[in-house]
Order: structure tokens, then sequence, then C-alpha cells
């Protein structure tokens, strides 16, 4: 059996927040020092290290559900799938619902029931589950299609990554610039391995959980005296980094390895939008790891500049927007081979090969 993207979807939120957006704004470090950096020169460095110049915030009248159910139309009117053959509706998402103006999640119902609710569909075999893996959520949502896919337990399903970071960020604590909200989603098809050349050829994951748990959590406010109980999104900058500089072009070399697909073969590399110069590194790490010194120009496309860090959207946002030909200097043709990787919060990572 083999597993092909049929259709493909994303939701870029509308309200656009610049880096000057941030400039009125005063950090502060994890103990309450006040960063005595000009705002400014914070995101300057800021800038040249992430690459991110803007990112996107969902308006106020949208939660993640609903970015979902909006990416999920435009992938299955792509893919011309009929909703009621769909046999699983995965979503990864990091919060569930955050409404606007508040820090309280809400995941009862969870999202994918809500997706499946807003699509209208009544197949009861439709069955509607979230999954919580930071980051490469969404990655992990096709491998969980594509392992069903195999036992022959399902042959149809809709993997969304939805997430809104804008509204469990810490505004005092520079992080936080680069978080972002948006949606993306793709419609997973099962098909005889003799019918197609295209699919899945592999998948690699590993899950690291000891140190490394906690690099990123929740936590209090870096406002001096601000209240204990209400908690934001954390993160060990420099520890993530070393992390994914060590772990992550392993894994997606030994994904490679499974299928027995030389690195030079690859076309693109859609890696989770966590950071400009990390995700460069990884690259070059990979091909290192590869005994391969060149890299190819336009190998690893990038939105994160405009787009920030939208956790478990960023890669199939990212795909979406390549498959249908935003950028001049990036397509895919059939035959393409293209590799999927992510890291993140668990600290967890993943990697999938696939043939267009």
């Amino acid at each position: 059996m083999r597993t092909l993207i049929t259709g493909t979807g994303c939701y870029i939120p509308t309200v656009v927040k610049t880096n000057q957006d941030f400039a009125i704004q005063t950090f502060y470090n994890e103990d309450g020092s006040r960063i005595e950096s000009k705002s400014e020169e914070v995101i300057r460095k800021f800038q040249e290290i992430t690459g991110i110049e803007e990112r996107r915030y969902a308006s106020e009248e949208l939660n993640s559900s609903d970015m979902a159910t909006l990416a999920a139309r435009l992938a299955i009117a792509d893919s011309g799938v009929d909703p009621e053959e769909l046999d699983q509706i995965i979503v990864a998402q990091n919060f569930g619902n955050v409404i606007k103006h508040t820090i309280q999640t809400d995941v009862l119902p969870a999202l994918a029931s809500r997706v499946k609710h807003d699509l209208g569909i009544r197949n009861p075999s439709c069955v509607a589950y979230d999954i919580l893996f930071g980051c490469p959520g969404w990655v992990q949502g096709v491998i969980q299609a594509d392992t069903y896919f195999k036992a022959g337990i399902a042959r149809k399903a809709l993997v969304i990554g939805t997430e809104t970071l804008s509204r469990v960020i810490d505004a005092y604590d520079r992080d936080s610039m680069i978080f972002s909200d948006g949606a993306g989603a793709t419609v997973l098809e099962a098909l005889p391995a003799n019918q197609t050349d295209s699919g899945i050829l592999s998948w690699s994951v590993q899950s690291h959980c000891m140190d490394e748990a906690y690099y990123l959590y929740l936590g209090k406010s870096f406002f001096p005296g601000s209240d204990p109980r209400i908690r934001y999104i954390k993160m060990k900058g420099r520890k993530v980094y070393e992390y994914a500089m060590q772990y992550v072009p392993a894994a997606m070399k030994d994904c490679l390895d499974k299928a027995g697909i030389p690195v030079t073969a690859v076309k693109k590399v859609f890696i989770h939008q966590a950071n400009e110069k990390m995700d460069e590194g990884i690259i070059r790490r990979l091909f290192k790891l590869c005994g391969q010194k060149d890299i190819p120009e336009h190998i690893m496309p990038m939105n994160i500049h405009k787009l920030g860090n939208s956790s478990v959207a960023t890669i199939p946002t990212l795909f979406d927007m390549v498959k249908k030909g935003v950028w001049d200097i990036h397509d895919l043709q059939q035959g393409d081979i293209v590799l999927f990787a992510s890291v993140g919060a668990g600290m967890n990572i993943n990697a999938i090969c696939y043939r267009m």
C-alpha cells in the first residue's frame, strides 16, 4: 500500500505583525531583569538570527479549529474526495482553541471533532482525533495515517496542523516575536503499490524525553511580579538549537537510508519553519552526513520571513504554497523526491521521504 497526498490547502491569517510593531516593547530576561539593549537592537539581532521580518496573527473572531476548517475545505476541494468517505480526521495542535483576550485553552470537544462538525460530515466511521506532538505534529499525523493505511484500517484521511500561538505568548519575552498563527491541511489516500510509484517511501521518528523534555514548556511571564498562575509558552532557545543540530540531520539521513534514496536525488526539503539559521544549519549537516559538499541552491523553500513560526502549520502551509506555484524559483513535478522534517517540544523529531 502506498500513501499519496492528493489535496492540500492552507489558511494564512490576515493580521500582519511586523518587527517594527515590537519596537515600543520592553523585554526582560528569565530572572526578571530588564534587557538594557534598546528594543530596536533586540529586534535587529532577532531578525538576523531567525530571518523573521513579520508574522501573521489570527483575527479575533477566528480560533484554531476555524482556521483548520478553512484549510480543510481547500484541501478537500483540491483532492476531489467526498468528505463522507474520509476514514480519519487527524488534527495536530498544541493549545486547542484559545479565545482571544484570554489565556485559557479549550479542547473539549477536540478540535478534530469540531472540524468534522463544521464540515458537516455525518459518517460515524470517520474517526476524528487530535494529536499533541509539538511542532512535528502535522508530520506525525501523516505518519499515523500512513500506518493505518498499511494496516488496512483506513484508506482516506484528512491531516491538519493548526495553531494560534499569538494567544499564548509573553509580550515581555523576546522569544514572543518568533511565534505566529496559521493552518495547513492535506488529504491522504491509499493506493496499491503496484498502481503508483508516488507516495510515502519511508519515515523516521524519535523522542528524547530526559533533560530535553523541558526545552519548551509553559511558564510565568518574565515581567517582574507577574502572576505565576498565568503561564505562557517558553523556550530554552540555545538548548533547542543544539538539540536540533545534533539529532534532526541524523533522523533525516535515517529516513533517506530507509528509502534507499541518496540526498542528491532530493528536489526539495520542507523543514519546520522555526529559525532560518537553524534550518540552514540542519541542511548543511545533513549533506555533510551524506558525504556531500555541494548543496543545491533552491532545495529549501522558506516562508518564515513573512509568516513566522506557526508550529504544526508551518510545513503543510509551506508545502501547499510551493505545490500551487506561489514562488517562481520553487516547483514540484511528478516523480520529484521531497523530504519533510520537523523538530519541537517533547523533544520530538520526525522525517518523511516522499515521491511526488
